[in-house]
């Protein structure tokens, strides 16, 4: 007995048409599921603390500090001018406090500093000028 090849022919476009709507049906929904996964959301401000603390001779000094009640591992993320990672550790402290060192090098440096927990992060970028002044102070310390 021979097969009927209209009929073959029938099923195999109706399987290509449903294998076809199954591809556009799903792929919405994966590519949304990968934009909702990587969508970062803001850590609280009154957790997150990155300040300027001051200079010494080769470094400038930031304060980080964290309130972390879950003790749940984050990052501390720091990067360069150019956006390269320069620093990168994670922590689980609860209280979490850190003076960081840069070196100073060049007249301006542009750090950036990631606390990221989960799909949470607090980015804080920070434009430091160096500048120095050559300051000459004379006193008379002989009368005649």
């Amino acid at each position: 007995m021979k097969a009927n090849p209209t009929s073959t022919r029938v099923a195999k476009a109706v399987f290509a048409l449903m294998a076809t709507v199954v591809l556009f049906i799903s792929n919405p929904l994966t590519s949304q599921a990968g934009l909702i996964a990587n969508k970062k959301t803001t850590l609280p401000a009154d957790q997150v603390s990155v300040t300027y603390a001051g200079f010494n001779e080769n470094n400038v000094i930031f304060d980080v500090k964290f309130e972390n009640p879950n003790a749940a591992r984050f990052w501390l993320i720091i990067k360069n001018d150019v956006g390269e990672i320069i620093y990168r550790q994670p922590y689980n402290d609860v209280h979490f406090s850190k003076a960081i060192y840069l070196e100073k090098g060049e007249s301006q440096i542009h750090p950036t500093f990631i606390i990221r927990e989960g799909s949470e992060e607090s980015v804080h970028r920070f434009s430091v000028s160096l500048s120095t002044k050559e300051q000459v102070s004379v006193t008379n310390v002989t009368k005649l």
